[in-house]
């Protein structure tokens, strides 16, 4: 056997080898690069490789199509085989799928399958680190210190099946966390921002942001839990509407089990959720947002099918000027529930046609409310009403009369997304958010800010 290495050749040889009736064969090349510092210098950096090949074998029988899956990693041209044929054996070996579909075909293969993976390198970082040298200089002068990291990673996913698809697509994420802390430790205040190649990151920008927050909190007041009016930055509203983005499978809904099943049967779809005109939307073309046009399913699940591989994916509204538009669905969860074909899109966005930034909306408030950094550890209560529970994190502020005057307790709280929608009294401007609570899993996300009129505050938190 020739040797192979590029990752087409390692598609293309995976399937030469197949016995089975259907094989699909996901080639992940992967690349990362690091900055983390602590105390206003840099601590580590390091860039990392690695290889993923994941196979995916089926098997038709008298009862229906069978599937086995196989994943390893570092594969080199003399695992091939023994990956190939342990899929098989998998497939082989298990019953009907539930979910089997016919092999996706007929999709134009990629201009550039056949070119080399795209790499990410300490270069991402040629901008952005000198920046973040100054704004370590502005804060020790300030008296502050900062912590956090930023991480780039860069996979270039290879797509081939029995069926003749050649699919390639190269996603670059980019996370930037950045902490503040007083020198004695009793204040904190967190931002964090997600980019495709850290050229649209300003450090100053961020440490100046955190500085004003840091003085928020010169002044502490206590409050008990209740309902507060709130404004929620697009961070919180991209945790909450992530989870919801994840709760909305269509079969659940038809089978009764989600917020969005309707009583008596059926779903909610045709049903407004928002008197506020919010679009929530996926699109793997949203600028800045660009996620993979075609589905890549390693495993199949309520979300996903390994059988749907290669399907185009289109823009997407779940929400349509505040109407319950879309669930998710797979091809074979689609015929399930009678609904359009809508298979999960990697990015997720919020608009309902507001124009005020969040600092806008802050001064635009009379009376009184709470002004949210981020929330975290949230987890669900109720899968009927979508009810979750969370921690607020890294600072809570009262805002009073459009001036904020210092900083609050932490709270628990107890809110379902759906309702926080048809509740929410203002609409900011959509940006570009990082999801603090699932940044390690849903990184592209744009959001506004929210007005909560009564957002529920369950508890008093000792977190910080």
């Amino acid at each position: 056997m020739s040797r192979v290495s590029k990752p087409y050749e390692i598609v293309e040889r995976a399937l030469e080898l197949s016995t089975t009736d259907g094989l699909v064969v996901i080639a992940d090349e992967h690349s990362s690069a690091n900055l983390r510092w602590a105390g206003n210098a840099l601590t580590t950096n390091g860039v990392t490789r690695g290889r993923t090949l994941t196979v995916i074998a089926t098997v038709d029988g008298a009862k229906g199509t069978a599937s086995g899956v196989v994943s390893r990693s570092a594969v080199t041209a003399d695992d091939l085989e023994p990956l190939v044929r342990a899929a098989e054996a998998a497939a082989r070996g298990a019953g009907p799928a539930e979910d089997a579909q016919p092999l996706v075909s007929g999709v134009p293969s990629s201009p550039d399958f056949t070119d080399a993976p795209a790499e990410t390198g300490s270069e991402v970082f040629a901008d952005f680190a000198p920046a973040l040298g100054d704004a370590f200089a502005r804060a020790r002068a300030g008296g502050r210190e900062l912590y956090g990291f930023a991480n780039h990673e860069l996979t270039s996913t290879y797509l081939g099946t029995s069926t003749g698809l050649r699919l390639r697509h190269d996603q670059p994420t980019g996370t930037l966390e950045l902490n503040a802390k007083s020198p004695d430790r009793t204040r904190s205040a967190w931002a964090g921002r997600s980019t495709r190649d850290f050229k649209d990151v300003d450090p100053a920008a961020l440490d100046a942001e955190l500085a004003q927050r840091l003085r928020w909190a010169e002044r502490r007041i206590e409050l008990p839990a209740g309902r507060y009016e709130t404004l929620l930055p697009p961070t919180a509203v991209a945790d909450l509407l992530i989870y919801q983005l994840w709760s909305s499978t269509a079969r659940d809904a038809v089978e009764g089990r989600t917020v969005f099943s309707k009583p008596g049967g059926g779903t909610r779809l045709g049903e407004t959720l928002a008197p506020l005109p919010l679009t929530l939307r996926s699109d793997p073309h949203a600028p800045g947002l660009e996620s993979s046009p075609f589905v890549i399913a390693h495993s199949s699940g309520d979300s996903g099918s390994v059988f749907d591989n290669g399907l185009p994916l289109a823009p997407t509204d779940w929400v349509r000027e505040g109407r319950l538009e879309r669930l998710t669905t797979t091809r074979h969860t689609a015929a399930l529930t009678g609904l359009p074909v809508s298979p999960a899109i990697d990015n997720l966005v919020l608009d309902g046609g507001g124009e005020r930034s969040l600092e806008e909306m802050v001064a635009a408030t009379t009376g009184r409310a709470l002004l949210l950094t981020c929330l975290w550890y949230i987890r669900e209560v109720d899968p009927a009403t979508l009810l979750l529970t969370g921690l607020t994190r890294d600072g809570v502020y009262l805002v009073e009369d459009g001036e904020v005057v210092g900083e609050v307790n932490n709270f628990r709280f107890n809110e379902s997304p759906v309702d926080l929608l048809s509740r929410a009294s203002e609409v900011g401007r959509t940006e570009k958010t990082l999801p603090r609570e699932w940044g390690d899993w849903f990184t592209r996300a744009a959001m506004p800010a929210l007005r909560i009129p009564d957002f529920n505050m369950s508890s008093v938190s000792q977190g910080v």
